[in-house]
This record gives C-alpha cells, sequence and structure tokens, in this order.
C-alpha cells in the first residue's frame, strides 16, 4: 500500500499534466479542509466556497510552481488564505497606517498573559473572533490560528508590521473584554 505522501506525489504530477481526475482526487482530498480556511476569513459560507473554488483553479493553474519545499496542504492553505484577504480587500477592508505614538504604546503593552476562564470553549473564542471587525479579526486569525508571523501578515495583508502588530495587540484585548463578559454572564 503507498503512503499517503506517496499518493500526493503522484497526483500532483498528473495535476501538473493538467488530469482532470487527479485534480478531482486532490479537490476532494483537500475541499472540506480548505472551505474552513476560507470560512474563518469570509462570514458567508457561500462566498467561502466560492473563495476555496478560486483558490483550486489559482493552484492548478500554478502547480508546476510547487517545489515541494513545504506540503502540498500547506502550500494549497497558503493559496486559499490569499485568496480570502483578496476577497476581503474588495470589500473595501480599511486597514489603517498608525503614527508612531499609537505604535509605541502597541509594543509596550505587548504581552500574552491574557487568560480566561476555562469553561470557554474553543468553539466560543471562534465566535468571538467572527464579531470583531474584519481588520483585527483577520490578523488574530492569522497570527493565532495559522501560525503566522508579523513579517508574513503584513506581506499577506499589505500592512506594515507595526500595524499588524497593533491590530493583533487590539483586537486580543477586545476578545478578552468579550471572553471575560461571557464568563462573568454565565457565572451569575
Amino acid at each position: 500500500m503507498k503512503s499517503t505522501k506517496q499518493l500526493h506525489h503522484k497526483l500532483i504530477k498528473e495535476c501538473v499534466k493538467n488530469n482532470a481526475k487527479a485534480q478531482m482526487q486532490l479537490y476532494n482530498l483537500y475541499c472540506s479542509a480548505m472551505f474552513l480556511v476560507a470560512k474563518r476569513y469570509v462570514k458567508d459560507e457561500f462566498l467561502a466556497e466560492d473563495v476555496m473554488q478560486d483558490a483550486f483553479i489559482k493552484a492548478f493553474k500554478n502547480i508546476a510552481s510547487y517545489k515541494g519545499e513545504v506540503s502540498f496542504g500547506s502550500w494549497l492553505k497558503r493559496i486559499v488564505i490569499n485568496q480570502s484577504i483578496d476577497e476581503l480587500k474588495k470589500k473595501k477592508l480599511s486597514l489603517i497606517s498608525l503614527n508612531e505614538e499609537v505604535v509605541n504604546v502597541a509594543e509596550e503593552g505587548e504581552e500574552d498573559n491574557w487568560k480566561v476562564g476555562n469553561e470557554v470553549s474553543a468553539n466560543v473564542v471562534m465566535k468571538v473572533i467572527e464579531t470583531l471587525k474584519e481588520k483585527y479579526k483577520v490578523v488574530l486569525t492569522l497570527y493565532l490560528l495559522e501560525g503566522y508571523d508579523h513579517q508574513e501578515i503584513s506581506q499577506i495583508v499589505g500592512i506594515t508590521e507595526v500595524t499588524s502588530r497593533t491590530n493583533l495587540l487590539r483586537g486580543k484585548k477586545i476578545l478578552k473584554e468579550q471572553l471575560k463578559s461571557i464568563c462573568y454572564a454565565e457565572r451569575y
């Protein structure tokens, strides 16, 4: 029995040859996961599906550029994220540059010890993130869920690293306040 890695490698080789059956197999392997990635960025399920479809089209057009330096899933996920962010930009996502005064405050206050009660589930956190302004939601999702650093976020979203840090700090602060409100409301 072939390993998953070998199967993916074979499918990718066939996709480079524009083999529709191989493309469909690769699509079926990744479509559910990539839909979830797109949905983290665009709230609407139909839009997330469109984003995912467009990302697959882009991936299949450019599959010859995939060199195997990262897993195919990671390569594809990056395309889906970029496609999602492009869609958000089309919707006039306003990402503002910040002046030095705000930057210094953000850098001084950036701490990661922002714990909330154990009763808060991951689903609750995700629902609260969904309610945030787009500029905070995108940076929080890229940083906390996808694991990108500020340099990568700045390139993906088209903002400065400082703006990325500040949006993360502000987003985390709002998230923390809302989660604490939920914890307080559940206790009383």
